[in-house]
């Protein structure tokens, strides 16, 4: 037997949903990390205009979070489980079960500031992502508004350079 496996072993029934929990926090802590570096890499990437490598961390991005949902689903069935043994109702918050066991309460609420921690880091560089990618996008939006203005004007160009808009588009100007 493996050491983990011993060690669960070794650890009374009335823990085991408990310690099985913290394998679910332990768990979303890596794929939080895991999530924290793929954005580093798109940002760096999007500063570089490197396209590849910023889809390949957007694809990442999402493989993570899709495991962060199942995790999380996990956790909460889990929750659910602990709150059914107890005969609680609702979902208990991480420190009434740190309360209701006082043996893991330390793992559980390290588990828990480790996970806000990194839950916040996600957060702030999301949203450093998300306000660049609106920032270009918006660049790109009015590149191409002009660049269609300029060919719905058919051409015409004042001494300055600016494409010349007509008002109205009449048939003679439509056909040339």
């Amino acid at each position: 037997m493996t050491a983990p496996a011993q060690n669960t072993n070794a650890i009374s029934p009335a823990l085991r949903p408990v310690v099985e929990l913290e394998k679910i926090l332990q768990d979303l802590l890596v794929e939080h990390h895991k999530l924290a570096r793929h954005l580093d890499v798109q940002q760096d990437a999007m500063q570089r205009l490197a396209i590849k490598e910023m889809d390949y961390a957007r694809v990442q991005q999402e493989l993570c979070r899709t495991r962060v949902l199942g995790l999380e689903q996990r956790r909460k069935s889990q929750v659910k489980q602990i709150a059914r043994i107890n005969q609680l109702e609702g979902e208990p918050k991480i420190p009434q079960l740190a309360t209701m066991y006082p043996q893991r309460a330390s793992q559980l609420l390290q588990l828990q500031a480790d996970l806000r921690s990194v839950m916040r880091d996600v957060e702030s560089k999301s949203f450093i992502a998300t306000k660049l990618a609106t920032a270009v996008l918006g660049h790109l939006n009015t590149a191409m508004r002009i660049l269609s203005g300029a060919v719905g004007g058919g051409g015409m160009y004042t001494k300055r350079g600016t494409p010349r808009l007509a008002s109205r588009i009449g048939l003679m100007e439509a056909v040339a």
